[in-house]
């Protein structure tokens, strides 16, 4: 009897469930349109941003900067070719001539091959890019089949009426005449690469003083234009006492000095002498780092006087703050005497500044003076090496021991820093002692473990 009355209850409390309520209804829907095709979305999505990483400005970059290359280059042979024809002797110095010549031939011809292979890369990148292009508007056309609210459509016609309107306004103010900035006296352009090593050479001591510096005055006398200079570190590695004249660079590489060393003092080091790698030629004098000293010494070759400045109190010298790496700091390198196309620059620091680069410009007259100061945010043990372009300052750091990288740049005109210039420097040697730009012929100069070698700056 209970086991019959529970299954009656189990069956009514079914049967309640079952029932439907009297004030809900049931719809049934169905979608009478077709799927919107999500993985075709995705497979679009997936085709756009590989387009937009094959094909980037950077690729259209470095065939401006090969071309850019070639057309410098070209000049530069023909220019090298004339001095072979002038000066050959028919003897070691045509020789040694000959051998810089068919060096550039080697360097033209690769850049040949580098810009025919890249040239015919990004041909089948544009024409994969364009197959890839139109399938991609083919399926968006497909895929707009879906949008029956016409909501793109609608999003598309509000962009032209913005658009419009934006251009109505524009018509209807007053035109005004933007503020620029001063255009920048520069000639070349922006910094965009560095070639090679284009000269590369033990000199005339081969393998003897590794610290020193070399390259050309950007304000030459008249008839030593094609001059160069060297300054060995001859003692200890840290001091000098002299600075080497060669009438030519083919003179420089086979080693024959003429007019040879021009003495600052017989002794070696003393008071107002070379202290650091550092050195710099201007307007036939010698600007570089007085001996024990926080100070900028100026040596005129044709008087055969110095006259010396003393930097701000602060200033770090005797080896307190030089250019580093992780592996090393160049002793002796606190100051960093700077040439480019408007004169002579110093690099330092200050206790002041916290270690942080100090840059000066030094006035173009008799008297020896700072003429204007700026404060940079980048540490300087944490550089290698500075040189200057057009008013620009930059700077360079350690990769590995086949590589240093242009990081760095301080816009004197603009006071703009920027930590992503991003050009590298393929090294002879592992460590870079000195670095200077040369505006005469747009060379980068490094002296490196005793070794001389000079790099082409390539512009904009």
């Amino acid at each position: 009897m209970m086991l019959r009355g529970i299954t009656l209850l189990w069956a009514l409390v079914s049967l309640t469930q079952q029932a439907p309520s009297q004030d809900k209804c049931v719809c049934e829907f169905e979608n009478s349109e077709n799927i919107f095709p999500r993985e075709k979305l995705s497979t679009v999505e997936e085709g756009a941003s590989k387009c937009n990483s094959d094909v980037t400005p950077q690729q259209t970059l470095d065939l401006e900067i090969l071309l850019l290359g070639l057309k410098r280059r070209l000049p530069q042979l023909e220019g090298e070719v004339s001095i072979l024809e002038k000066e050959d002797d028919g003897d070691l110095y045509g020789v040694v001539s000959l051998q810089v010549v068919e060096n550039e031939l080697l360097e033209i011809r690769r850049l040949l091959d580098r810009l025919n292979s890249t040239s015919r890369r990004y041909q089948r990148l544009t024409v994969d890019a364009t197959k890839q292009l139109e399938d991609l508007k083919e399926e968006m056309e497909e895929m707009e089949m879906f949008d029956t609210l016409q909501v793109v459509k609608g999003q598309q016609d509000n962009q032209r009426l913005k658009r419009d309107l934006d251009q109505c306004r524009h018509e209807l103010q007053p035109s005004i005449h933007p503020t620029t900035r001063p255009e920048r006296d520069c000639p070349h352009g922006d910094l965009k690469n560095v070639s090679g090593p284009r000269v590369y050479t033990a000199g005339e001591y081969p393998g003897s003083y590794l610290y020193g510096a070399w390259g050309q005055d950007p304000k030459p006398e008249v008839g030593k234009e094609d001059w160069y200079w060297v300054v060995m570190l001859t003692s200890g590695n840290k001091f000098s006492n002299y600075v080497r004249r060669y009438s030519s660079l083919s003179s420089l590489v086979i080693g024959k000095s003429v007019p040879g060393n021009v003495l600052i003092h017989t002794a070696n080091p003393t008071t107002n002498t070379i202290q650091g790698p550092n050195a710099v030629l201007y307007g036939e004098a010698l600007y570089y780092n007085c001996y024990n000293q926080a100070a900028v010494c100026r040596f005129n070759l044709t008087a055969k006087t110095v006259t010396d400045l003393k930097l701000p109190p602060g200033t770090r010298y005797n080896s307190k703050s030089n250019f580093c790496h992780l592996d090393e700091c160049y002793h002796f390198t606190d100051m960093d005497l700077l040439t480019d196309e408007s004169g002579v620059w110093v690099v330092y620091t200050t206790t002041q500044d916290h270690g942080n680069i100090v840059l000066s410009k030094m006035a173009d007259g008799e008297e020896l003076k700072l003429t204007q100061t700026w404060h940079t945010s980048v540490y300087k043990q944490g550089v290698t090496n500075t040189f200057m372009i057009c008013g620009v300052l930059y700077a360079t750091r350690y990769v590995d021991q086949t590589m240093e990288e242009i990081f760095y740049s301080f816009d004197t005109m603009t006071g703009v820093e920027r930590f992503d210039i991003g050009v590298f420097i393929s090294k002879m040697t592992p460590n870079i002692y000195s670095l200077n730009y040369s505006p005469v012929d747009q060379m980068l100069h490094v002296y490196s473990n005793a070794k001389m070698v000079s790099y082409k700056v390539m512009f904009s």
